[in-house]
């Protein structure tokens, strides 16, 4: 049991993370490059689409693994 609370806890970061480039996809697209630039760069439609439509993935992937994780007992894994 301890296991699978764990297992939620650590999920929970990445989720958040991957709901926040669905949502500021220029904002984590440049989260720890804005240094490099003297002006503010402005992204690319591509880029922006592309981080969302990852993150959808990853979400999704992320999604079924804790499913897959969460229901399965201990010893099957």
């Amino acid at each position: 049991m301890a296991e699978k609370i764990l297992l939620v806890i650590f999920f929970i970061p990445f989720l958040g993370l991957m709901t926040w480039n669905i949502f500021n996809p220029r904002e984590s697209l440049l989260w720890g490059k804005r240094w490099m630039y003297k002006e503010e760069p402005e992204p690319s439609e591509g880029a922006i689409r592309y981080i969302r439509v990852a993150s959808i993935v990853t979400i999704v992937f992320l999604l079924g693994l804790l499913i897959l994780l969460l229901g399965a007992p201990l010893g099957e894994r």
